[in-house]
Order: C-alpha cells, then structure tokens, then sequence
C-alpha cells in the first residue's frame, strides 16, 4: 500500500474527521536540541553516571541520543532513574530557550483552535520543557492537554500508547476521530497501537522510509502543508 506524501487533499480528509489534533514536541513543533545539541546533553548524562561510580557500557557511554542514558538508568533502580530524569529535565528546560520553533507550527496550533476543536501535545519530553516552551511564545492558551514526561518510567513513553491515550481521553475525544502528528517511528507505533490517525512528519532525509515502514497514514515534509490542509476543510 501506497502512503500518501505531501497530498493536501489526503491531510485534508484526514483533519476534517479529527476531532482532537495531537501534536508530538519534538519535531512536529520546535525543533528542542537546536541550540543545545542532544549529542552534548547525553555526554553530560554519561559523566553525571560516571561521576556517581558507574561503569557504563561503551554503547550506552557512546551514545548520542540522551534517551539511550535515560533507558540505561531504568535498569539500575530508582534512585540513578529519579537523579538522570532530574538531570534530563533540567537540560531540556535549558535547551528550549534556544530551540528553533518548526516553520509553520505556531500557526497550526493557532488556526487548529479558530475551529473549536481541541489540541494536546503528546511528548516523551518531560512536562517541564513542554510548558516552559508554551510559556515562552505565548501558546498555552491553544492547548487543551499535555501528555509529557513526568517521572523516570521510560515503560509508559512512545511508543507504548499510554501518552497517546492518555490525551484522547483527557479530551474526551474517540480514537477514530483523532489524530496524532510524528516524526518518528515511535510516534506512530504509539498512535496506531492507540487507535488513532497517524499522519508522519519526515523533516530529514529518509524518514519517509521509516515512517511508511512504521504504517503512517500519510506523511508531510512540511507542516505548512497541514495548515493549508487546514484551511480547505
């Protein structure tokens, strides 16, 4: 089956049967680590472990995605969990007053509201980060729902679909008619294992491989294409 790339129409049909829009973080809407590269946050990760007198594996010591440090932390038991997520929300807050906003994005979330329906966004960065983003341009008033880490247990992150559901209930909304905007593959094993529309953001080369693989129901190279969409529904 053929996924539907950069189609207006196709993201039309799909937002005119969406009651809630879900948007994830990163990607979709800022883009976090633009400023603060996430290869720096997860070598000062590694070295807070280190510090504290653990001898990290050399993938998990060579990793570049502070995610991998947080899964790391998950199996030694709450106490170095709890202190990395500290550590980890504390980077992100920092990394957003230099994040670059998605071309285009502010404008969704905006416009989404102008037609009464609702909006969540759905993140496995920490609630904190996400806020403090919404804080700084001025966008909680177009958010209906954050479903964002706020604790250590990685197990209930996408691609689980516990965030996803999370925020379709807390909108009251059906999974038939809501959906969810990723740029990853996570995303949208989250969102088809929820139920619920999967529209992929491909921003960077070959992601539009992975997101079809991952059984996206269309993709964007754009999310000004969704906001056009948007405007012919």
């Amino acid at each position: 089956m053929t996924v539907p790339v950069d189609d207006p129409d196709v993201i039309a049909r799909i937002l005119a049967n969406t009651d809630a829009l879900l948007l994830d973080f990163d990607g979709p809407i800022c883009s976090v680590f633009a400023g603060f590269p996430a290869p720096v946050v997860a070598r000062q990760l590694a070295e807070i472990l280190t510090e504290a007198g653990h001898v990290l594996p050399p993938d998990v010591a060579a990793a570049t995605d502070p995610f991998d440090l947080l899964h790391y932390t998950a199996t030694l038991g709450g106490k170095e969990a709890e202190l990395l997520n500290a550590a980890f929300r504390a980077h992100e807050v920092e990394a957003i007053h230099s994040a670059e906003p998605t071309p285009g994005a502010h404008a969704l979330i905006k416009a989404w509201k102008g037609t009464h329906r609702n909006l969540a966004i759905v993140s496995n960065n920490s609630r904190t980060a996400v806020e403090t983003y919404l804080d700084l341009y001025d966008l909680h008033q177009y958010v209906d729902y954050i479903a964002a880490r706020t604790a250590a247990n990685v197990s209930m992150l996408k691609p689980n679909p516990h965030l996803v559901s999370q925020a379709v209930d807390a909108l009251g909304a059906q999974p038939a008619r809501s959906t969810l905007v990723g740029d990853s593959t996570t995303d949208i094993e989250a969102a088809n294992a929820a139920q619920i529309v999967a529209v992929g953001y491909a921003n960077k080369a070959g992601k539009v491989e992975q997101l079809m693989e991952a059984k996206a129901a269309a993709i964007t190279t754009e999310i000004q294409i969704l906001l056009v969409s948007l405007h012919v529904v």
